[in-house]
């Protein structure tokens, strides 16, 4: 299946955060929780918000360590609670007056189900749970925390026809 025409249409980048910015592990002890991020999913999502593509992530964990991140990468909308993600991506639609068909959504477990079933595009990495793969338009071929955001940022970038104006500019 061609991704292009549907890819063409994503205004806004929602995903999950373990198991999709994170490799699903969490590290514990004494006062703090610590998360690793992949930097160039990072880099990715900020690449996207230069070309106009407002991001956002949907957790059903709320963490300091996930506010930090959200706050280094100055994402555009950060929900974190465990009520439905789908409820909380239709208030982001509502607020900005963009539509399922202008979504892509990225998640790799049952939390996810509903949104990935809804979203214009669902993306998955290549770890998430089989149920999750089966709903989505694209399998990564990179895991959770290892890469696998930017890999579908990269596909965003090239279906806009963007990709070549960010190498260009960072080459200068």
């Amino acid at each position: 299946m061609d991704l292009t025409p549907s890819l063409r249409r994503i205004r806004l980048f929602l995903c999950d955060v373990d198991g999709v910015l994170t490799e699903a592990q969490i590290s514990m002890g004494g006062s703090a929780e610590t998360k690793t991020f992949h930097i160039r999913d990072g880099l990715g999502l900020r690449l996207l918000q230069g070309e106009g593509i407002r991001v956002g992530w949907v957790s059903a964990r709320p963490s300091d360590a996930t506010t930090l991140r959200a706050e280094d990468l100055k994402v555009d909308f950060l929900h974190q609670s465990s009520g439905s993600k789908v409820a909380a991506i239709e208030s982001i639609h509502a607020a900005t007056g963009l539509t399922w068909a202008e979504t892509l959504y990225m998640g790799d477990d049952v939390v996810d189900l509903g949104a990935l079933k809804r979203a214009g595009v669902a993306a998955v990495p290549a770890d998430a749970i089989a149920e999750a793969r089966a709903c989505a338009h694209y399998v990564c071929h990179l895991a959770g925390g290892r890469g696998a955001v930017r890999e579908v940022v990269d596909l965003v970038l090239k279906a806009q026809d963007r990709w070549a104006s960010i190498i260009e500019r960072y080459s200068a």
